[in-house]
């Protein structure tokens, strides 16, 4: 199957079914060990990415989106809502866990999750979306500056990485003065 034909969607997942359990901790791996972990720097045992993943999707809060190419799950965003009691940030959300396993990368699958949170996050009446980023992830930094992310600050001692400190981008994009991208896969 050549590239132009490979079918790439983006979705909001609320509970697994067939391999999607097993297809997202396989991508997961796959990005902790070629350094995009989400925290991560070496994989976890598969039962505690086991455990991560149905706890996501069990917290009220939480919302994954994931990527699929060919239908097999292969990237995968969060994005948080405030805690109840956080009125004064109430209209912003946190986008987190931003990721694409390494065999999946060039078909847009980072993309197609941004566009999809941000849809779903301007859908339930949000108007800010907030992430952070390591400075060594140049590739995330691009596509969030190309989508129109604001780089709003820099922590220079923001990660331990490989045993040396790696500064972190602090990006926010307002929703409602921007609209929303073009979405060229389809969304779940």
């Amino acid at each position: 199957m050549s590239v132009s034909e490979t079918k790439v969607s983006a979705e909001r997942l609320e509970e697994f079914s067939g391999t999607d359990l097993e297809d997202l901790c396989d991508a997961s791996e796959g990005a902790i060990i070629e350094g995009g972990g989400f925290g991560w720097l070496t994989p976890p045992p598969r039962q505690v990415l086991e455990s991560y993943w149905r706890g996501v999707l069990l917290v009220p809060e939480r919302h994954l989106f994931v990527g699929r190419l060919d239908r097999t799950i292969a990237a995968a965003a969060q994005l948080i809502r405030p805690a109840r009691n956080n009125e004064a940030q109430a209209f912003a959300l946190q986008l987190t866990g931003h990721f694409v396993a390494p065999w999946a990368r060039g078909h847009g699958l980072a993309r197609a999750i941004l566009v999809a949170a941000e849809q779903a996050a301007r859908g339930w009446g949000f108007r800010v979306i907030n992430l952070d980023v390591r400075e060594t992830q140049s590739a995330a930094l691009k596509l969030y500056e190309s989508l129109g992310y604001v780089r709003w600050g820099t922590h220079p001692s923001y990660a331990r990485v490989d045993g040396r400190i790696v500064a972190g981008h602090c990006y926010y994009k307002d929703l409602s003065e921007t609209d929303a991208p073009k979405q060229e896969i389809e969304l779940s």
